[in-house]
């Protein structure tokens, strides 16, 4: 299970994603955050999961659970909306391409208080690149 999130301070503005793997059972694994540079929000989201799945690739899971706080981009991944956005989808080919390299994965989005640490790892990194 990966918790992922991105933000951007500004929209778009300086931007950073943050990634939390943890077991099924909830213990952490393993983090990672990264300063991104300028970006949109939504920007930021996708760059976070492709994050996430590339540790979950790095601790050798072959299936995986992507759970961000962003609505829009969960329900792109699950193909429920299409990607509109010109500049958002070459990110979600991305990201599909990653997905296809996982035996089983799911997406799912939840409420941003259940996200905490991957928010968190993204202020970090946001106030560390000031």
């Amino acid at each position: 299970m990966v918790h992922v999130d991105g933000g951007a301070r500004g929209n778009p503005g300086p931007a950073a994603v943050g990634v939390v793997a943890r077991e099924p059972d909830g213990g952490e694994l393993a983090e990672r955050s990264a300063y991104i540079g300028m970006a949109t929000n939504n920007v930021a989201e996708y760059r976070a999961v492709l994050l996430g799945l590339e540790l979950a690739r790095d601790l050798g899971a072959t299936e995986v659970e992507v759970v961000n706080d962003s609505e829009l981009v969960a329900r792109q991944i699950e193909g429920r909306y299409k990607v509109k956005n010109a500049g958002l989808k070459p990110l979600y080919l991305q990201t599909m391409k990653e997905l296809s390299g996982f035996k089983s994965w799911s997406v799912r989005s939840v409420r941003r208080e259940s996200n905490k640490r991957a928010d968190e790892l993204v202020n970090e990194a946001l106030d560390a690149a000031r």
